[in-house]
Formats: C-alpha cells, sequence, structure tokens
C-alpha cells in the first residue's frame, strides 16, 4: 500500500441508501412544470457517466415517499444490470431500483469515485454480494461493507486524470479499428462487384 493511502469499508467514506418509490407510481406521474424529476434506467444515455435530464415527473406528493437526489450525487443501478454508477447533473427523485450515495468532496474525488465504483474489483466485490438468481439485485449492506482503497485527494485527481486519457486513447483506437472494418467491407464489396461484372462479360 502506497504512503497516505487507505483501506476503508465504503460506509466509512459514504451515506448510501436505498431509494424508494411512490405506489402506485401511475397515480403520481405528472406533466405539471413544478413536478420533480422521476429518474428511472431509461434516462440514461450510452458511454455517458451523467445524468442531465428525466422524461417523466411525479407529484410532489410522491417526495416523501421516495429519494431526493441533487447534481454531484452518485447513484448505482441497483438490479438488472447492477452496480453502474452515475453521477447526477440534476435533482428528482429515485425509486428502489437505484441506491443513492453521497460523499465529501473533501474526501473522495467524484471521477476518482466514478472510476473507481467502474472497475473491475467493485464489480466483482459486488457481483459476490448480488442476491436473486435470475434477477440480480445488490445487498446495500454488502455494499456498504465493501472493502475501497482511499488515496490522499491529489493522487485521487492524477488518477482520474490518467485513467480518462487512456479511455480517451482507448476509444480512439477503437474508432480506428470500426473505420477500418468500414474500409474493407467496401473493399470486399468492390471486389465482388467486379468479380460479377467480368463473370457477366465472360457469358
Amino acid at each position: 500500500m502506497p504512503d497516505g493511502w487507505v483501506w476503508c469499508r465504503f460506509k466509512d467514506t459514504a451515506f448510501i441508501v436505498r431509494g424508494g418509490s411512490p405506489r402506485p407510481i401511475s397515480n403520481y406521474i405528472t406533466t405539471a412544470k413544478d413536478g420533480i424529476n422521476w429518474i428511472k434506467i431509461g434516462d440514461t444515455k450510452n458511454n455517458s457517466k451523467y445524468i442531465y435530464s428525466t422524461q417523466q415527473k411525479i407529484k410532489k406528493e410522491g417526495l416523501k415517499k421516495s429519494r431526493y437526489v441533487e447534481p454531484g450525487d452518485f447513484l448505482l443501478t441497483n438490479s438488472m444490470s447492477f452496480g453502474k454508477p452515475y453521477i447526477m447533473r440534476t435533482t428528482g427523485c429515485i425509486h428502489d431500483g437505484w441506491l443513492l450515495i453521497k460523499t465529501p468532496k473533501s474526501i473522495i474525488n467524484e471521477d476518482y469515485l466514478y472510476h473507481m465504483l467502474s472497475s473491475s474489483y467493485t464489480y466483482t466485490s459486488f457481483k459476490k454480494s448480488a442476491r436473486g438468481a435470475i434477477v440480480q439485485n445488490l445487498n446495500i449492506d454488502k455494499v456498504k461493507g465493501t472493502i475501497i482503497p482511499v488515496p490522499p485527494l491529489a493522487e485521487q485527481k492524477a488518477i482520474a486524470k490518467k485513467v480518462e486519457s487512456l479511455m480517451q486513447k482507448v476509444s480512439q483506437m477503437e474508432e480506428e479499428i470500426k473505420k477500418s472494418e468500414e474500409n474493407a467491407q467496401m473493399l470486399m464489396q468492390a471486389i465482388l462487384k467486379e468479380a460479377f461484372k467480368s463473370k457477366e462479360k465472360e457469358r
């Protein structure tokens, strides 16, 4: 363990709680402008770590039966594709398919926490604690008890910056590979087209 790093249980650095849903939810959905954002998995975007907006809103009465979240809060998917983290960039309420994670910014860097939660180490820890044979759900007590590495804040920022730089390079390489595959397909189509033309001329 590098100097200044510590291992600690997640609950010692974060407030972790499950979301809640007013039921039946259909009675609380509203189109009113003063409604509260109702955050669902469908509001996430591919390859984005942020949630900026929602498709639905709920009535203010539903707030006391749900869990309110704010910009900077982390959400963790609790079922199906469980364990995937997102960072809030808006306010709203979450149902029990989410776990809410709040951490003090003076201890945990936002980007470091995101990459740490996205790591295979953390996913494996969550996987071992998941319940359910078909639809697996995270055990909130196990999540709270997950042991995580916490470097000094400056090192967290440096690690996050390095990871994002490497991920950007990987994305560029994937894009280049995709273009190469597309070019190869176009070349093959051109060759086949030319071959068919030659065959027709021979006839």
